[in-house]
């Protein structure tokens, strides 16, 4: 089981890092939080949770203990996957996934694409007893970059809208909705891959 990886970040997207280790480069699934920590790095540790299936060994990787608690805590829950989960934390963050769980706020879940109200139940049911209790959630999230500032890729306005839709199209939406809605942002002055992304799920 691999805990984590330390070594170089070959590749950074709102997807995922590829992260070289002895000459080796692991493809790491990320959030768009984790890829905002992790802005600007060149180097470093990233926490592993790994993912086998019949047809895919998928590696997830998450710049904190909080963030990596919380994934696996939601895909114990029954109907919520690896993918859908990352989901969530792309939305919403850890602290704010903590708050809402906490709360039982079943519409800011709702909000999350493919989140509908019986699973938004389910994982309130499931996991709301269990905030508090992970030792992750005792202590401050150290490298999670929380005061990390939205990304920005050189190029300008269309190399940022590209990888937006390069990241919204790997978490599985639909390439002609996401051009329509990016293209509608684009127009209201958003010019961050991060406010890209993050508004556009919240739309699509």
């Amino acid at each position: 089981m691999i805990h984590h990886l330390t070594g170089t970040f070959t590749e950074l997207t709102p997807t995922h890092v590829v992260v070289e280790c002895g000459g080796v480069g692991y493809m790491v699934h990320i959030s768009l939080y984790t890829s905002s920590a992790l802005a600007g790095q060149v180097e470093g540790k990233v926490l592993i949770h790994a993912v086998y299936r019949e047809d895919a060994q998928l590696l997830f990787g998450f710049s904190g203990a909080k963030e990596r608690s919380l994934f696996v805590m939601l895909t114990s829950v029954s109907g919520v996957g690896a993918q859908t989960a990352r989901m969530i934390l792309s939305g919403l963050g850890p602290s704010e996934l903590v708050e809402v769980i906490s709360k039982g706020d079943v519409g800011s879940l709702k909000a999350v694409k493919g989140i509908g109200a019986k699973t938004a139940q389910r994982i309130l049911v499931d996991l709301q007893d269990k905030m508090g209790k992970d030792p992750a959630f005792e202590t401050t999230m150290q490298g999670q970059g929380a005061a990390a500032g939205p990304q920005e890729f050189a190029g300008g306005d269309n190399t940022r809208r590209s990888d937006a839709l390069g990241a919204l199209c790997n978490l599985g939406f639909d390439r002609k909705r996401v051009e329509t809605v990016l293209d509608q942002l684009a127009a209201e002055g958003v010019d961050t891959v991060e406010e890209f992304v993050r508004a556009a799920l919240k739309r699509l």
